[in-house]
């Protein structure tokens, strides 16, 4: 996998997450393409996850 292509994915993963731990809603996803939504919503779900167990 081409460097500029991992960077690219690797960036959505993280701008998800933030949007999970700020407790935004999956339905905000700004991406299209299915590889970098795919990310996006993992880290978006690993965020969500974060901010529960850290609530407890």
């Amino acid at each position: 996998m081409k460097r500029q292509k991992r960077d690219r994915l690797e960036r959505a993963q993280a701008k998800g997450y933030q949007a999970g731990m700020s407790g935004r809603s999956s339905e905000t996803c700004p991406y299209q393409a299915t590889d970098a939504r795919s990310q996006w919503l993992g880290g978006w779900r690993d965020g969500r996850d974060t901010k529960a167990t850290s609530m407890k």
